[in-house]
């Protein structure tokens, strides 16, 4: 009976704890040679890990031929991804459902449209079963000629991710637009036309920050301005700090590494700033609140309400408060310890005239580091395996155990 019991008990552990699966773009275009360039493509422009972030979704592949034609022109990296995103549709089209399209035609929204850099509707695709049962797609700003056609299923996992191969690269001239060289984009402009003007206007006025900012666009930079108001009641205390703390403090809302919205929703943890340096730490904490992205300090939690630009390699976005680093607002982050009541009661007043310690002056000098060295918590962006059902394993282990001791 007991070994009966047991069994039951097993049985019921391996249907409760399950592995879920998800997938990994690179890894299913990495089986197929012939689409190397692209699949390259897709991790250059961190669209790969947006897709595997994703459910519910296609991927229109070309093969190598097909990309070297449009690296033939030498577009920018941010062309070569808006180019990409189109050919990533936001629904699920396997090789029958795309020869059985209801009314025998379809339009898919793609990852382009959801961006938000296609104007209007010109990030949608339609899908149409023509003669001889071929399917041919086209852009929805193509006029309506629709000269691209599908050619094999490369996996399928129903209904989670579709990998398809199609003859050739969707033409758009949206998507293919040149964009301006990282290094030629006016941040402080884009910030000020996008409800940060206080903020752009102070780093213009500090120039050794400004420059920091600019130099280190091309090699990836994601700012996070706070709104005018905020920054605005913000300024006496910033106009308390020495020279050097004024620097440090607008270096603070720059990250050196591109992070898209997406990327930042995957990738909770200590994030260092431009101001960074050595035990210096100016860091921050980026923390999911269900869709919400917050950013944390020791003593003050922002949250990011808007996107100003989202072009690889730079990121700009919105926070509704300023961050207050601990390096520079020790005092105002750590609140002094009560005395305990016996201490309380028996402590001496306090002269009228004693001297204001070290500890009491304001300072823009480095505080003491948060307690303990946070672990490194970046994550993959190609992660697609969980593991569920940790507590009942320990629990249903123990009571297998209690059995067997009977």
């Amino acid at each position: 009976m007991q070994l009966t019991v047991l069994l039951s008990l097993l049985f019921l552990l391996s249907t409760a704890t399950t592995i879920t699966y998800g997938h990994n773009i690179t890894s299913i275009l990495g089986q197929h040679p012939s689409l190397s360039t692209f699949n390259h493509y897709l991790t250059l422009t961190h669209l790969a890990g947006e897709i595997n972030r994703r459910t519910t979704i296609t991927v229109c592949a070309v093969d190598n031929a097909a990309m070297s034609e449009i690296l033939s022109k030498k577009p920018s990296i941010s062309t070569i991804k808006n180019i990409l995103s189109l050919h990533v549709l936001l629904d699920y089209f396997g090789a029958k459902k795309l020869h059985q399209i209801r009314d025998g035609t379809a339009l898919a929204a793609t990852m382009f449209q959801a961006t938000g850099s296609a104007p209007g509707s010109t990030g949608f695709v339609n899908i149409t079963d023509v003669k001889g049962g071929k399917v041919a797609f086209g852009p929805k700003d193509n006029g309506g000629n629709l000269d691209v056609f599908y050619v094999k299923s490369v996996e399928e996992i129903p209904y989670n991710i579709s990998v398809i191969q199609i003859s050739k690269l969707l033409p758009s001239d949206v998507a293919a637009a040149p964009t301006p060289e990282p290094s030629a984009m006016n941040i402080t402009d884009i910030m000020s036309a996008h409800g940060c003007k206080v903020f752009a206007d102070t780093l213009i006025a500090n120039p050794d920050a400004s420059k920091t900012y600019q130099d280190t666009i091309d090699g990836g930079l994601t700012v996070f301005c706070p709104l005018d108001d905020t920054f605005k009641a913000f300024l006496p205390k910033f106009k308390n700090l020495t020279a050097s703390g004024k620097v440090s403090l607008l270096q603070f809302f720059g990250v050196p590494v591109y992070q898209s919205l997406a990327m930042l929703k995957s990738n909770n943890g200590i994030m260092n700033t431009l101001a960074t340096n050595g035990d210096k730490k100016f860091d921050f904490t980026v923390q999911n609140d269900g869709e919400d992205v917050t950013l944390k300090t020791r003593g003050t939690t922002a949250k990011i309400v808007g996107t100003l630009i989202d072009e690889q390699p730079l990121a700009i976005y919105s926070i509704d408060k300023v961050l207050l680093p601990q390096e520079l607002f020790k005092a105002a982050l750590t609140p002094a310890p009560a005395p305990a009541p016996e201490e309380a009661a028996d402590a001496p007043k306090s002269s009228k005239h004693k001297k204001p310690s070290a500890d009491d002056a304001p300072s823009d000098s480095p505080a003491d580091s948060p307690d303990g060295d946070a672990a490194d918590q970046t994550a993959d962006d190609n992660a697609s395996v969980r593991l569920d059902g940790g507590r009942l394993v320990a629990m249903v282990l123990s009571l297998c155990l209690g059995l067997l001791l009977l």
